[in-house]
């Protein structure tokens, strides 16, 4: 049966709006050029946006996904603004390498700061990248920088759950979760990426925790999301405990 002017209509709109939906779960529409520069003014030039943009197509789930994307975001920038500078709202991703090295070969780099052997060879692997024996490259070139960065959000490396699954609110604490103090929240992805050092102190604030807090809140501000529950990690366990 053939359909109606109407009907035909109906279905183009259909279409275009779902084909704008599509075009909008994207993350460069909502972390634009501008959006990035406001976000980073002090950034070094090494951390470009077009290698932020191109590293984020190699894991399409991220900041793409549901209604929380936008926290994702923020809390994604939050904590590598951090990792980054170690201090200062406005300061995110100073620096490239970590400034006090501890291991010879496998310190900190790139946003994330991905340190440790294990590590590197598991984002090498994951990535196609021979980072284990050469880990100069997250310092050299900036989409790989980045797609560490991506990897280790994006990854569950048990215990532990994924700092992606944490903030769009995916993760269910287990008992032993539950009993160590581990709720859903900003404060998770915190213990995920440094609970051995910043996190299970009690009540009391630390700077290390309120700086990550203070970029999440500015990046929520600006992307004008919602904070969510439990920002920080002072009473909850760290996973390796």
């Amino acid at each position: 049966m053939a359909m109606s002017p109407l009907a035909v209509y109906a279905a183009i709109l259909l279409l275009a709006l779902a084909a704008g939906g599509a075009e909008a779960q994207d993350v460069g529409s909502t972390i634009t050029q501008a959006m990035f520069e406001s976000m980073l003014p002090n950034r070094d030039p090494f951390y470009t946006y077009d290698a932020f943009i191109t590293a984020a197509k190699t894991f399409p789930d991220f900041g793409t996904t549901g209604q929380l994307m936008k926290r994702e975001l923020a809390a994604f920038f939050g904590q590598t603004s951090h990792e980054t500078t170690g201090g200062g709202s406005e300061g995110g991703y100073k620096f490239i390498e970590e400034i006090n090295k501890n291991d010879p070969l496998y310190y900190g780099r790139g946003p994330i700061q991905l340190t440790g052997q294990s590590n590197y060879r598991a984002a090498g692997a994951a990535l196609n990248q021979p980072l284990e024996s050469n880990p100069e490259i997250v310092a050299n070139n900036p989409v790989v920088s980045f797609q560490t960065a991506l990897w280790y959000w994006m990854t569950e490396q048990s215990p532990k759950p994924s700092c992606h699954n944490v903030i769009l609110g995916n993760w269910k604490p287990t008992d032993a979760d539950n009993a160590a103090g581990r709720l859903p929240g900003y404060g998770v992805i915190t213990n995920i990426i440094n609970g051995g050092v910043e996190c299970g102190m009690g009540q009391m604030p630390n700077d290390p925790n309120a700086d990550r807090i203070a970029y999440y809140k500015r990046y929520c501000d600006m992307l004008n999301t919602t904070y969510g529950d439990n920002l920080d990690c002072y009473s909850q366990k760290n996973f390796a405990a």
